[in-house]
This record gives structure tokens, C-alpha cells and sequence, in this order.
């Protein structure tokens, strides 16, 4: 009899549970809908209403950057939003991803207005997607400029050779497995790659001069791949002044003719909310829980190809 009330008991204890747990799941289910309906009114309202939109670039530049291309052309597809904040605080990263955010803000500035706020460095294709603003604002202390693309080309084979490995590459062509990690490079193969990132750099020096009107050969003269503090890119003219992420605001809208309490809204990607988890965490256990973080919120950066970045 002792036995039975125990089982009874603990069939009542997961009953409990189980109710407890379904009562959590259907609240966190009203809550996500109400909030899916509450921001929809609220980007509604938004749209209704002339604003102002904020960019942040921030860390390496990966080289698909579509989704934040995506944010810029629907801000200028927006009729209410009247101009964009684009806050750089990037080293560089992919030349694909410096080139297609460079013309995505292009496509943004010939039709409204765009003002760069500069953080702690802006360089290489930090500074390529800067350079279609109408203005841009830099700290002191920034670090800007470093025009310049860099392609490496890695090396293994005398290592391998060292513990006896040898590799066969067959090849359709003298050039088609240069680089290779496990051959020198050749100087037919050294003699192509540099090719491109002349090409690459001309690229790159072409967007400079149509974005900031300078003459190509002073481009090229400042273009050496070196960094520039902020006072100095004032100086030699890679940017317009110095000031801060308000100052660039300020110019924004006198320069617009808008209001000064003009509201504005900051672009991002959708993510998980931070409660969903919390909530998967405590349902799977935090080995899970670090799993699915890694999956949903980590930024994979992809730097295949020629890179534009600058690193001490």
C-alpha cells in the first residue's frame, strides 16, 4: 500500500510539472505574438513618420554582407527616411564585402544624404564603404585610411617535407594551382596574383577619387597602405572633420533642413530575443544552450579572396 501512495504521489508531482511547463510554453507563445504584432504597428507607425536611419559597421567585414546591403536598400526605398547615420568602427575584412557595401551606400547617397561617424579605426574596407558619404566625421584618434589589398599565399611544403610527406598536385594548366599550400609559389604564379591586386588596388583607388573628388595621383601618393590618425586624414584630406557620432547627427539635419528632435531609427538584422535563450537554456541545460548560441547569434566571418584590413 506504501508503495502505491508513493507512485501515486509522484505521478501527481510530474502531472504538476508537465501542466507548469505547458502553462510557460503557451505564455512565452501569447508574449511572441503580441510582441510580433506590437513591432509590426510600431515599424508601421515608423514608416508613417519622417525619420532618420543608423548603420553600424562594426569588427571585420565579411564577404557576404548581404543582409546589411539589404538594410540599406530598403532604408532607401523608405520615402520617410530622409538621410542615414553609417557608424564605422571596422579594421576592413573582405574586398567583395568592402565593394558591396561601398555601392550600396552609393546607391543610398545619390538619392539622400549620408553622414559617417568614425570610431577607433575605419580602415582599409572600413574606409572604402565611408568614402560615398556626403561628409565624415572622425575622432582624433581614429584610425583611417590604410588603402591598400592583400592577398597571401601560405606556404607548407618545407615543413611537410621536414616529416616526410610528399604531395602530388596534378594540374590542367601552369597556373591553376597557384598559390597552393603545398608548392612554392612560382614566379609565373606570384607574377598573376600580383595582377590582381593591382587590379584590386585600382579598384579601390577609383572609389576614393570619385567619393572624395581628390586627383588620382594624390590618391595613390596617400595610398601606400599606411593608417592615418584622424587629424591627419583632415590634413590630407581622406576625410572632412573632426567630431563625434552627435556632431555627425547635428550636420545630418541642418545640412537635411529637418526638425532637431527628428526621430531615428537604428538598422539591424533580426535576432533571437535574448529570454528565448535563457528559457533554452534552462529547458536543455547549458551545454545545449551554448550550442544553439553558437549556431543563432555568432557571426561567422568568411575572408576568402583578397582582403582590405588593416592590423598592427
Amino acid at each position: 500500500m506504501q508503495l502505491e501512495s508513493d507512485l501515486l504521489l509522484e505521478r501527481q508531482k510530474i502531472r504538476r510539472k508537465l501542466v507548469l511547463w505547458r502553462c510557460i510554453a503557451c505564455t512565452i507563445f501569447i508574449v511572441s505574438i503580441v510582441t510580433i504584432i506590437a513591432g509590426s504597428s510600431l515599424s508601421k507607425m515608423g514608416r508613417n513618420t519622417d525619420h532618420l536611419v543608423k548603420l553600424k559597421i562594426e569588427g571585420i567585414i565579411g564577404s557576404d554582407v548581404s543582409k546589411q546591403v539589404k538594410l540599406i536598400d530598403d532604408a532607401l526605398a523608405d520615402k520617410s527616411v530622409k538621410g542615414m547615420i553609417l557608424c564605422v568602427n571596422s579594421p576592413g575584412g573582405a574586398v567583395t564585402g568592402g565593394e558591396q557595401l561601398h555601392d550600396a551606400v552609393t546607391r543610398f547617397a545619390k538619392k539622400k544624404p549620408v553622414v559617417v561617424s568614425m570610431g577607433g579605426v575605419a580602415a582599409s574596407a572600413g574606409y572604402m564603404i565611408s568614402v560615398p558619404a556626403n561628409r565624415i566625421f572622425a575622432l582624433n584618434s581614429t584610425l583611417t585610411g590604410s588603402i591598400g589589398v592583400i592577398m597571401q599565399a601560405p606556404d607548407i611544403s618545407g615543413l611537410l617535407g621536414k616529416v616526410g610527406i610528399n604531395v602530388d598536385q596534378l594540374v590542367s594548366g601552369p597556373l591553376k594551382g597557384q598559390p597552393s599550400m603545398i608548392k612554392p609559389l612560382s614566379p609565373q604564379g606570384r607574377e598573376m596574383l600580383q595582377g590582381l591586386i593591382e587590379n584590386f588596388y585600382d579598384q579601390f583607388v577609383g572609389m576614393v577619387v570619385e567619393g572624395r573628388h581628390m586627383d588620382a595621383a594624390k590618391v595613390r601618393e596617400l595610398g601606400d597602405g599606411r593608417p592615418y590618425s584622424g587629424q591627419q586624414a583632415v590634413k590630407n584630406g581622406l576625410i572632412d572633420q573632426i567630431g563625434t557620432e552627435k556632431d555627425a547627427k547635428n550636420w545630418l539635419i541642418q545640412y537635411s533642413k529637418l526638425p532637431s528632435d527628428i526621430n531615428i531609427t537604428e538598422l539591424k538584422n533580426k535576432k533571437p530575443s535574448k529570454w528565448f535563450s535563457k528559457f533554452v537554456g534552462e529547458m536543455l541545460g547549458d551545454s545545449m544552450n551554448g550550442f544553439i548560441h553558437q549556431i543563432v547569434y555568432k557571426d561567422h566571418e568568411n575572408l576568402d579572396g583578397a582582403i582590405a584590413i588593416w592590423n598592427p
